[in-house]
């Protein structure tokens, strides 16, 4: 424990600079502790399994409190051990009492970044960017060191999504974990999806255009055209076809206008538009 870089023991000539100025930098985790205390001794390896494994990602502070009184009495230490989290100079949050080693990982994955929160974020910036085989490369070492990851799920899922690769994106759909079956990102790639599929089996935006131009009725039209709004991001004119594809023909494809537009409003979330066009589309159900 003592050989390793991110754990480092803190007296009260270090304590500013380790704990303080270091938090400024990455979370720094203080660890309260007495030799005479159990507890403490249990919970040690632990941390420090926690600090080698996430290499970096936060530093193991500890502190003596039978050497170092004045730091427990500056910080109202009365319970051992208390482990505090500092980030930005101040403590953001704490635990009391030896705590099996997955509460300790809950508690750390809502301050620490690791480093597959990092390349899952990296890769994120990089679909953003258009570098798909970056991002790819990227998501392949996350799957390789954590490939039960539910953000790396959702990460391939987005990447088959803007290779244009809907029908990969629909069989990974269907392997969709039972933990995320309820999940709303899920839901708006659910239907991102769907749309994608259905752009792609049909005519040319351009196409539907000019049939719905030469008739107003063109149902298949219709659609196709909502759909390749969504694709763009066009989601007001996606769902002013379908409704008015609902008052004319609302038996399209099995109520598909419909099923369309609660699709874009899981896409759409707290949009203020999923409450115009929810309301319009409940008068006229109703």
């Amino acid at each position: 424990m003592a050989d390793s870089p991110y754990i480092i023991e803190v007296t009260e000539s270090n304590f500013e600079q380790v704990v303080i100025a270091g938090s400024m930098q990455r979370p720094v985790l203080v660890d309260f502790w007495a030799d005479w205390c159990a507890p403490c001794r249990a919970l040690m390896p632990i941390l420090a399994k926690l600090a080698d494994e996430l290499a970096g990602a936060f530093v193991l502070a500890k502190v003596d409190t039978e050497a170092q009184q004045g730091l427990a009495a500056a910080f109202g230490i009365r319970s051992l051990p208390t482990v505090q989290l500092f980030k930005g100079g101040r403590a953001v949050d704490q635990f009391m009492g030896a705590l099996p080693e997955a509460q300790i990982r809950d508690f750390l994955a809502r301050h620490v970044e690791s480093e597959t929160d990092k390349r899952l974020a990296d890769a994120a910036q990089r679909m953003l960017a258009g570098d798909l085989d970056g991002a790819a490369a990227l998501l392949a070492e996350v799957s390789a060191r954590d490939p039960d990851n539910a953000k790396l799920f959702i990460a391939e899922l987005k990447l088959a999504l803007a290779r244009g690769d809907a029908a990969a994106a629909a069989e990974r759909l269907e392997r969709t974990p039972i933990e995320l079956a309820a999940d709303p990102e899920v839901a708006r790639l659910r239907g991102q999806v769907a749309f994608a599929q259905a752009a792609a089996s049909t005519p040319p935006r351009a196409d539907c255009e000019a049939r719905l131009a030469a008739d107003p009725a063109d149902s298949e039209a219709r659609y196709g055209l909502a759909a390749h709004q969504v694709i763009a991001g066009e989601y007001q004119d996606a769902l002013d076809n379908l409704l008015t594809l609902m008052q004319k023909d609302r038996g399209y494809g099995e109520d598909a206008a419909r099923k369309g537009m609660v699709m874009i409003f899981d896409l759409l979330g707290d949009d203020p538009l999923v409450a115009s066009y929810r309301a319009r589309l409940s008068r006229l159900l109703y």
